[in-house]
Order: structure tokens, then C-alpha cells, then sequence
């Protein structure tokens, strides 16, 4: 009987993870496209990123019913528990960066309504940096990577940086030429949504590093992580 209910177990596992890996590529292709639409006024990859949020949203309800099912289903060890609770928390989290992509899109149709206008020079390799997030923080949920949740940790203060940049440069051209200040103002709900998308791909490697090892980074902790260890393609064991 007990070897029974730990396949089915098994199974339940194999399955919450399916769920939540399919999300994050779903939510990093929409992410992507927006960025694209972003730095490239693409109207019609902005479109593409209104399709995908019904999927989205759905996926976070099937998630988050199936992570219920698995703690109904009793006789959890410690380590099945932490996944189900960083499942939990990384499910809502990249629904929240789902959002974002469509918001982002938002701005880049508005932009692209507005007719030429100069971005801050940051506001790319801020994009650029955000995407790179973006990719290690889901490489860390893939692969059980410890070594990528810890990089993504370490570049969110680069991106705050930037958007401190952007924003100073923004409001200088508004008060420079206050006849520009409508497609300034778009950029600035961009910086600030790109700040966002970073904030919750941190969230998501500190909740990598609760389920892969059982360690409590938040609020400064991750200061006293000790080195990662060189790890493979398949991620930290």
C-alpha cells in the first residue's frame, strides 16, 4: 500500500512540475514579445501578448488546483512540501509577470501611436538585462539550478540602477520640452513595469533556492549564501 501511494505521489510531482514549466515558457515567450514591442514599437508583436494571457490565466488555476490536490493527497515529505509551497508562490508570480507583458505591450502600441521619440539611452540595456532575468530565473526553476537563482539575486540591483537612470532621464526631457511629456510618461510606466518583471523573477530564485536546498533568502538573507558550486546542464544536485 505504501509503495502505491508513493508512486502516486510520484506522478502528482512529475505533474505539478509539467504544469509549472510549461507556464514559465509561456510566460517567457510573452515577456520576450513585449520586451521586442517594446524597444521595437512592433504593434503586431504587442498584439501577440494579449493572445497569450487567457493561457496564462487558466494555467494559474489548473496550478494552483493541482498543488491543492497534491497537499489533500497527505503523507508529504519535507522536501515535496517545499515544492508545493514555492509552486504556490512561483505560480502567482509569473502570472503577475504575465501581466506585465501586457502591460508593457500596452505602452509599446501606445508609443507607436505617438510617432518618433527618443529613449533614454539605459532604457535598452536595461531591457536587455531584464530579459537575461528573465531566462536565468526559469533556467533556475527548469533545471533545479541553484548557481542561476543565485545570479538572477545578484542582478537586481543592476536593473534598479537602470531604472533609477531612466526615470531621471525621463523627467529631465519633460521638463526640457513639456510638449513631449505624453510619450515620456509611457516610457516611465515601462521602466517601472520592467523594475516589476525584475522584482518577480527575484522572487521566483529565492523561492528556487526554498525548494531546491531549504534555504530562507528573503529580506537580505542571501548575503550570507555561501558560494554556489559549479554546476552542469542539468542544473545543482
Amino acid at each position: 500500500m505504501a509503495a502505491t501511494r508513493t508512486s502516486g505521489e510520484g506522478i502528482l510531482q512529475t505533474v505539478l512540475m509539467n504544469y509549472l514549466i510549461s507556464q514559465a515558457r509561456t510566460v517567457e515567450a510573452s515577456v520576450n514579445r513585449a520586451l521586442a514591442a517594446l524597444v521595437g514599437r512592433n504593434e503586431r508583436l504587442a498584439s501577440e501578448v494579449f493572445l497569450t494571457e487567457p493561457r496564462i490565466n487558466e494555467m494559474e488555476i489548473v496550478i494552483d488546483e493541482h498543488a491543492v490536490r497534491m497537499l489533500g493527497h497527505g503523507d508529504l515529505d519535507e522536501a515535496d512540501v517545499r515544492l508545493v509551497v514555492a509552486a504556490l508562490k512561483v505560480n502567482n508570480d509569473l502570472e503577475r509577470m504575465g501581466d506585465l507583458a501586457v502591460n508593457l505591450a500596452e505602452r509599446a502600441i501606445s508609443l507607436g501611436s505617438m510617432g518618433p521619440v527618443e529613449a533614454p539611452e539605459e532604457l535598452e540595456p536595461m531591457t536587455a538585462a531584464v530579459r537575461a532575468m528573465v531566462s536565468k530565473c526559469l533556467g533556475a526553476l527548469i533545471y533545479e539550478n541553484v548557481d542561476l537563482a543565485t545570479q538572477v539575486l545578484e542582478s537586481d540591483d543592476i536593473v534598479d540602477r537602470y531604472c533609477d537612470r531612466v526615470f531621471e532621464a525621463l523627467l529631465a526631457a519633460i521638463a526640457e520640452n513639456p510638449g513631449e511629456a505624453a510619450p515620456n510618461l509611457q516610457l516611465i510606466l515601462a521602466s517601472r513595469h520592467l523594475e516589476r518583471i525584475a522584482d518577480h523573477t527575484t522572487n521566483i530564485a529565492e523561492d528556487v533556492l526554498f525548494w531546491v536546498r531549504g534555504l530562507e533568502v528573503r529580506h537580505g538573507r542571501a548575503r550570507h549564501l555561501p558560494p554556489a558550486r559549479e554546476s552542469g546542464p542539468g542544473g545543482d544536485s
